[in-house]
C-alpha cells in the first residue's frame, strides 16, 4: 500500500474499503494488504457457511485447542457462565452507571465500566487480590484491544508478561486444588474444567486472557459505539426515540466492532469464478454486509427505528455467521444493551469530540470522545432494554 492509500485509508478505512469494493469488477476483491475480500453479498453468505471453507477449527482460538469439538465445549461453559451472571451484572451496571459522573471520556470508560461488572464474573473474590488488581490495571492500560497509537499498545503490551505469569501461577494453584464442585465460580473455572486436561498451565491462562479481553473489550467498546452514535444521530435536548434494544443492535450493524473475518482456505477451492490456492486468506466484511444497499434501506444512515420494521433489515453478523458462529453473540449482546439502558436510566445524554470515523485496528475502535450525562433531566422511557 502506497504511503497516499495508507493516509486515505486511516482517514476513514470503512469508506476506504467500501471504495476499494465499489471499484472491484469481479465479486472478490484484493485489499489492499494482500488478503481476499469478498465484495457480493450472497457469495459472503455462501463462503462463511461452506462447510468445506470452515472445515478444522477456528482461527479465534488459534492452536491453543486440539480440536473443534474442544473449542465449542469450551465457548458453551463460557457463554453459559456468563448468561448465569445477566441478573448480577444488571444490578452492578445500574449501580456503576450511577456513580459514573457527570463526564466520562470515551472509549476507555467501556471497558472499564463492563469490567468493573463483570469482575467477580471474570475472577472471583476468592482469588489473589493482587491478581484481580492486576487484571483491573490492564483493562485501564487498554490491554482489551489493540490500541491504534504505538504508544498506547507499548504501554497494554509492557503489562501482559507479568499478568500471564502471574496468571499461570494462580492456574497451577487452582488446578493442583483439583476440580471445583458444582458449577464453575469464574471464567477460568470454565476453561480448567471445559479445556482438555492435557492443555499446560500457560495454554490455559493464553485462553483465559483472550476471553478477558473479549468479553471486557468487545462489549465495552460496543456500548461506547452505542452511545456515540446515538448521541451524534439526535439533537440534544430531546429524550431518544429508541428502545435500548434496537439501538445496541442498529450501532453492530453501523459500525461492527470485528469489521473483516478472515480464514485460510483449507485447500485449493473456487469462489465467485477466481480460484484459491491453500493458504491464501479470504475475507468477509460484515461492515460491507450491513451496508449494501440493495439488501438494507439506506444502509448509510444509523436509523435504530429499522428494528421495528417488518422489511427493515438485511443480513445481520456482528458476530460472524454459520458454522463458527460466536457463542456468546445473544448474551454479549444482552450485556451491551443493559449497560446502554443503565446509563441512559434518568439522564439525558450528550457527547462531544468524537465523530462516526472508527479507528481500525484489528477491530473498529470508535475515535475519542467525551460523554456527559445530566442527571437532572427527566426519565428516558425510550431507553429501557425493550422500549417497553
Amino acid at each position: 500500500m502506497s504511503v497516499r492509500e495508507m493516509r486515505r485509508f486511516r482517514r476513514d478505512p470503512l469508506q476506504y474499503i467500501e471504495d476499494c469494493a465499489r471499484r472491484a469488477p469481479a465479486a472478490v476483491f484484493r485489499l489492499p494488504w494482500g488478503a481476499w475480500c469478498v465484495r457480493d453479498t450472497e457469495l459472503a453468505l455462501t463462503v462463511l457457511r461452506d462447510p468445506l471453507f470452515h472445515s478444522g477449527r477456528s482461527t479465534f482460538f488459534g492452536n491453543m485447542l486440539p480440536s473443534r469439538t474442544a473449542q465449542i465445549a469450551l465457548g458453551r461453559a463460557v457463554r453459559d457462565l456468563m448468561r448465569a451472571h445477566l441478573p448480577a451484572y444488571r444490578q452492578r451496571m445500574a449501580e456503576a452507571a450511577a456513580g459514573l459522573g457527570p463526564v466520562s471520556q470515551w472509549p476507555g470508560a467501556g471497558p472499564l465500566l463492563v469490567h468493573r461488572c463483570t469482575a467477580d464474573v471474570l475472577l472471583h473474590p476468592g482469588a489473589p487480590s493482587a491478581l484481580r488488581r492486576q487484571l483491573e490495571q490492564a483493562v485501564t492500560a487498554g490491554l482489551t484491544a489493540r490500541q491504534p497509537s504505538m504508544r498506547q499498545r507499548a504501554r497494554a503490551e509492557l503489562l501482559r508478561p507479568k499478568l500471564l505469569a502471574a496468571i499461570i501461577e494462580h492456574v497451577h494453584d487452582r488446578r493442583a486444588q483439583g476440580p471445583a464442585a458444582g458449577e464453575p465460580q469464574d471464567v477460568l473455572d470454565a476453561v480448567i474444567g471445559a479445556g482438555p486436561e492435557e492443555l499446560t498451565d500457560r495454554t490455559v491462562a493464553n485462553l483465559y486472557v483472550l476471553l478477558f479481553q473479549s468479553i471486557v473489550g468487545n462489549i465495552g467498546y460496543a456500548v461506547a459505539w452505542s452511545l456515540l452514535l446515538a448521541c451524534l444521530h439526535h439533537p440534544p435536548g430531546p429524550p431518544w426515540p429508541w428502545p435500548a434494544e434496537g439501538l445496541v443492535r442498529e450501532a453492530a450493524r453501523h459500525r461492527p466492532f470485528v469489521w473483516m473475518v478472515g480464514r485460510p482456505v483449507p485447500h485449493a477451492l473456487e469462489f465467485g469464478g477466481l480460484p484459491f490456492a491453500a493458504g491464501t486468506i479470504l475475507s468477509v466484511s460484515p461492515y460491507l454486509l450491513h451496508h449494501d444497499p440493495h439488501r438494507w434501506d439506506r444502509p448509510e444512515a444509523f436509523r435504530p427505528e429499522r428494528w421495528d420494521e417488518p422489511d427493515g433489515q438485511g443480513p445481520y453478523l456482528p458476530f460472524s455467521a454459520g458454522p463458527f458462529t460466536c457463542a456468546g453473540a445473544a448474551v454479549a449482546h444482552s450485556l451491551t444493551t443493559e449497560a446502554v439502558a443503565a446509563l441512559g436510566q434518568d439522564a439525558r445524554l450528550t457527547v462531544s469530540g468524537g465523530d462516526a470515523r472508527p479507528l481500525v485496528s484489528g477491530s473498529v475502535l470508535p475515535r475519542p470522545f467525551t460523554l456527559r450525562r445530566d442527571l437532572k433531566a427527566p426519565v428516558q422511557p425510550a431507553l429501557t432494554k425493550g422500549g417497553e
